[in-house]
């Protein structure tokens, strides 16, 4: 007969009595507890064999379906602990973390099929918990017994104060509690049998995993907490159709996943940014959210370069080659210059009576066009009193986004950041109208945006400072702050290229062509022997002072007022306009020499006869006392680019010659005509037959169409930055081209109306496109019966964005623009997702002179050129402050180009928002939870294996979680508490814990469509672990994963303590395994 004893579950365990009650076997046993854990069978398990039966009661509602529906919100399904526990308490997280749950799990779902039962209490009654023992007629009751777990058994210290269990041999209490337990079993009522339910869930730690459910159990993990904070206020409400639109189902998975996004942060932030790299299809993904919102009946205006007019036109008019013709889109489009003028006509709108307040959303293409930012509120910082003009930008906050209704912003660009944070930033603040306070309370940041933005570029300046070969992206990533990160993450998605490549499907995007390496061609200027040559044009060119851009620089001082009134809504002065002008006209002089002879020949040939009238009008004005010089007409050599630019275009100014001294302006305008007609004499003799370069090109295009690299392909793009330039090949070309090829060509320049050999068509911008591309541009739909093609187009950049072109794959710059980015943009047009062509070919004709002194050259002619900033905008802002660093990194981005042909975020100088955003994965899980919603009761320690391939490598992924607040003190881990490692199978770490994106991009490639196990690795995997019991390998290697963690932390400690601001060292430390509990784990084999 056995005596009361008490425990303590320190010098008096349970599991010690209780071994020795069992060890007589046959017993039956009756467990009524709050939980079950199949660590607690573990420890008892050669007892519990020997035992007859189990009847095993869950006291609080386990396992146990309710039936009424759940909330419409359902996204989120609160963690249920009491089912989590079959698989360990908190305590026996470092049981688990040993990797033997399978094995265990395995060993007690056979022992419950043959020896236990188990019922859950349906009500929320509450029940009194013991274990007793019935052997023969002999009982022996534990109590109280809240859980069945190795706490309560006395295996750990719990968290229980007073861990107390009295066990009782049989009398009148302990026998009533046993016929009450008796009683409620039978109770159907209120008791459900749930045993199927326990086998089922502890089946799902041994049974196969396919891949894709570990990635899912990991996202689930990891963004818990964004599902909680979901609402269907900032998720795509599907209720509007959008999915079923032409536009949705055009998108390629990519767009699809950017366009959810978007909606989800325009909803929640008001803004983004669309960064994706150039040939990446922004204008679709964009159009897929202008029409959620208009079928939410909601205003749209497309804000964009005047270039992309006929681009963004054909989405929204009832043209036979609108490829969404179907889905009535119907915003209005409005051009960035229009925010320059407050009257005239524009894309059939009076600018006049335009309700600029009363849109919605607004998307702004090209919005790297605003980077520049500028004042938008009249007191800021200058005064009440000061005389203050609303440029572009400011109008841009102010009329459209401050006024009115509340407007969405939605920026695209390839390159929204330039080589300053306050790009990023000044776009950004559109989003939240300038005032800091709307967006601080909405992220999920420790300090204010401006605050995140002024310590990103203080970390950038100290990074642009160090040596070169210290000056690497990984170390400037390093630098900035989690809060940045976490910043971009809100506001922007940036995909490059090669992201798309490697984590999306190729069978669903098509592919991108293969570049070859680009050929680089330096024509001289002539082949005439004793002809100038560039180099001596460039110095004549240093002659020049220009002063016929400069006229109101020498207005008498005493006049000066009347002459210093801003041009409404622009904020510049006419004189400030001027020198910006000079200093564009003598880089342009620069550019079009560059560009060919006959161009820089006219632009003299203009010079020159602008000068001879200033001249002519100075000496009538002597002989007869009065007379006016008109300033507006001398700003028509421009690029486009900076013709689009210059806000003064067509603004009429005129200076009296009595108010400036005439004298001196003669004389300089006199220096310069010198100078002119000896540059014009000597260009006399190069005649387009003696024009090297030109000649250059027609070998060129005469190989490419004897030997195309596509199959019979022989279509060729020409690039160059001047309508002259582009006229003039026009001329010389397209006859000898029909003549002797038979091949059409055709010339677009933006300015005028395009030109084209082939007969009876209309030389519109669209129509020449159209049969340039005809599959890319849908041309069958259009003109069905016509099968004519054009095979040379010659452009200058009006076409060198949003265009798709991917019928060619030739392309020539014929001069090379001094901005590295226009280069890779241009070449954007035929590099692009889905090309049916195989390879594509890049030729860039250099100047004829070392890289090295063409850029040194740049430098002096801007040096004497001292100006303003002349414009609010700008994509190549040639007036850029630290001007030799402009230099270096242009210098450095033209080398590599002519070498290789690079992405843009491989060519910007470590500002590189690419690749660094998590959204996708949220709107992964998103998507998996409508179709398994019950991620929530999946055990941890779970584990699949998946083959290895050129992206992932053998080894282990681990995914844990951090216990205490140790690991994170310096805002490093982006998914903290939540860590990632991964380990090879030699101990060598491939990514550790700082690089989240990496891993789950490696991890997504590697599972997301696996959706069944790989039966064979799994057979190779258990015959390796002996079916999960010697896990010894996974084990060790668990332990290494969890030492990178605490390495890292200690070198970031170290180097805390050399830096400004707190340390993390001596702050937490953390011990190992015991601070961390295993999520799940991908083992790649």
């Amino acid at each position: 007969m056995r005596t009361p004893k008490q425990f303590n579950n320190i010098t008096e365990r349970v599991i010690d009595d209780l071994k020795q009650v069992l060890s007589f076997g046959n017993s039956k046993i009756s467990i009524a507890a709050a939980s079950f854990s199949i660590y607690a069978y573990e420890a008892l398990k050669e007892e519990l064999e020997k035992v007859d039966s189990v009847n095993f009661i869950f006291t609080s509602p386990t396992f146990y379906t309710d039936k009424t529906e759940k909330q419409k919100r359902e996204f989120y399904i609160p963690k249920l602990n009491r089912e989590r526990s079959l698989f360990g308490s908190d305590f026996e997280i470092w049981l688990r973390n040993q990797l033997t749950q399978r094995a265990i799990a395995r060993e007690c779902a056979d022992w419950i099929r043959r020896k236990a039962r188990f019922k859950t209490n349906v009500t929320h009654g509450s029940m009194n918990s013991f274990i007793n023992i019935k052997n023969g007629d002999e009982t022996y009751t534990y109590m109280p017994f809240n859980e069945f777990t190795t706490t309560e058994l006395g295996l750990d210290r719990g968290n229980n104060i007073c861990p107390m269990v009295v066990g009782m041999p049989g009398h009148s209490s302990t026998d009533m509690f046993l016929k009450n337990f008796a009683e409620l079993w039978k109770d159907k009522a209120k008791f459900q049998d749930v045993t199927d339910k326990v086998i089922e869930n502890i089946e799902t730690v041994y049974k196969e995993n396919a891949p894709a459910f570990i990635y899912f159990i990991t996202l689930y993990n990891i963004f818990n907490e964004f599902l909680e904070d979901i609402s269907e206020d900032v998720l795509p409400n599907e209720a509007t159709g959008f999915k079923s639109s032409v536009i949705w189902n055009k998108l390629y998975n990519f767009q699809r996943d950017a366009a959810l996004a978007i909606i989800n942060k325009l909803e929640k932030y008001n803004g983004c940014i669309l960064a994706d790299s150039v040939g990446l299809g922004k204008t679709f993904t964009a159009l897929a959210v202008i029409k959620y919102y208009e079928n939410r009946n909601r205003n749209v205006l497309v804000l964009c370069p005047k270039k992309l007019n006929d681009n963004w036109q054909t989405f929204r008019s009832n043209y036979k080659n609108n490829p969404v013709l179907a889905d009535r889109l119907r915003y209005d489009i409005l051009f960035h210059s229009d925010l320059s003028r407050d009257k005239g006509m524009s894309n059939g709108l009076d600018l006049e009576r335009v309700n600029w307040g009363n849109y919605d959303l607004i998307v702004i293409d090209e919005s790297h066009n605003f980077r520049n930012g500028g004042r938008f509120d009249s007191d800021d910082e200058y005064g009440e009193d000061d005389n203050y003009k609303e440029n572009r930008y400011a109008k841009l906050m102010n009329k459209v986004i401050r006024s009115g209704v509340k407007t969405k912003v939605l920026m695209l660009s390839a390159t929204p950041v330039n080589n300053r944070f306050s790009d990023l930033k000044n776009q950004l603040q559109l989003a939240y109208e300038g005032k800091a306070e709307n967006i601080n309370g909405l992220l999920n940041t420790g300090k204010s945006i401006d605050r995140i933005f002024r310590e990103a570029q203080t970390a950038y300046a100290k990074w642009v400072k160090l040596p070169y070969e210290r000056r690497t992206t990984e170390k400037l990533v390093d630098s900035l702050s989690y809060d940045f990160f976490q910043l971009l993450d809100a506001v922007t998605i940036a995909r490059s290229r090669k992201h798309i490549v490697k984590y999306y499907s190729t069978n669903d995007i098509g592919k991108f062509p293969t570049r070859l390496p680009p050929i680089s061609r330096r024509p001289k200027l002539t082949d005439l022997s004793d002809a100038i040559t560039f180099s001596d044009i460039a110095g004549q060119l240093e002659k020049l002072n220009l002063s016929i851009y400069t006229p109101s620089l020498f207005i008498f001082d005493s006049v000066k007022d009347n002459y210093g009134i801003d041009f409404k809504g622009e904020g510049l002065t006419i004189d400030g306009r001027e020198k910006g002008i000079r200093k564009l006209m003598a880089i342009n002089l620069l550019k079009r020499l560059e560009s060919s002879v006959n161009s820089f020949r006219l632009t003299l040939t203009r010079i020159h006869g602008f000068i001879k009238d200033s001249i002519t009008a100075i000496d009538k004005f002597q002989k007869e006392g009065y007379g006016t010089i008109d300033i507006t007409e001398f700003s028509e050599d421009l690029d486009t680019e900076d013709a689009e630019n210059d806000p003064f275009i067509g603004r009429k100014s005129k200076i009296n010659l009595r108010d400036m001294d005439y004298v001196s302006w003669r004389r300089d305008l006199m220096a310069d005509l010198e100078v002119l007609e000896r540059l014009i004499i000597k260009l006399k003799d190069i005649t387009p037959q003696h024009d090297a370069k030109l000649q250059q090109l027609v070998a060129d295009l005469k190989h490419k169409f004897e030997h195309p690299i596509n199959g019979s392909n022989r279509k060729v793009l020409i690039f160059t930055a001047f309508a002259d330039t582009a006229n003039y090949l026009y001329e010389q070309l397209s006859g000898r081209i029909l003549d002797d090829c038979g091949l059409h060509t055709a010339l677009i320049t933006g300015s005028t109306e395009g030109k084209c050999t082939l007969p009876k068509l209309r030389c519109t911008f669209n129509d020449i496109l159209t049969y340039f591309s005809p599959q890319s541009k849908d041309r069958d739909v259009i003109h069905p019966n016509d099968t004519r093609e054009i095979d040379v187009l010659i452009a200058t950049d009006c076409i060198s964005e949003g265009q798709n072109l991917q019928d060619c794959d030739y392309l020539i710059n014929y001069d090379i623009h001094w901005n590295p980015v226009r280069i890779i943009q241009r070449f954007g047009r035929i590099d692009r997702i889905g090309s049916k062509n195989d390879v594509i070919q890049l030729v860039n004709y250099w100047p004829d002179m070392e890289l090295d002194e063409y850029i040194k050259l740049k430098g002096r002619v801007e040096s004497r050129m001292k100006a303003t900033v002349i414009t609010s905008t700008g994509d190549d802002n040639l007036l850029s402050n630290d001007e030799n660093g402009d230099l270096e990194y242009r210098r450095n981005q033209l080398k590599k180009l002519q070498n290789e042909v690079v992405d843009i975020e491989d060519m910007d100088t470590g500002v590189n928002i690419m690749d660094l955003g998590l959204n996708e994965f949220r709107l992964d899980l998103l998507a998996n939870l409508k179709e398994h919603p019950n991620m929530d009761l999946t055990p941890f320690g779970m584990s699949a294996v998946v083959s290895a391939s050129e992206l992932v490598e053998p080894g282990v992924i681990y995914v844990l979680k951090n216990k205490n607040n140790g690991v994170n003190i310096d805002h490093s881990n982006l998914l903290h508490p939540f860590y990632m490692v991964y380990i090879s199978h030699t101990g060598t770490v491939i990514c550790d814990h700082l690089s989240p994106k990496k891993l789950l991009d490696k991890m997504r490639y590697a599972c997301k469509d696996k959706t069944v196990p790989d039966m064979a690795l799994c057979k190779q995997f258990n015959k390796e672990t002996r079916d999960g019991k010697n896990m010894r390998h996974y084990s060790d290697l668990l332990h290494s994963a969890i030492e990178s963690i605490v390495t890292v932390k200690e070198e970031k400690d170290i180097d805390s303590l050399f830096s400004v601001g707190e340390t993390t060292a001596l702050t937490y430390n953390i011990k190992g395994l015991d601070d961390f509990e295993l999520i799940c784990f991908l083992v790649i084999k």
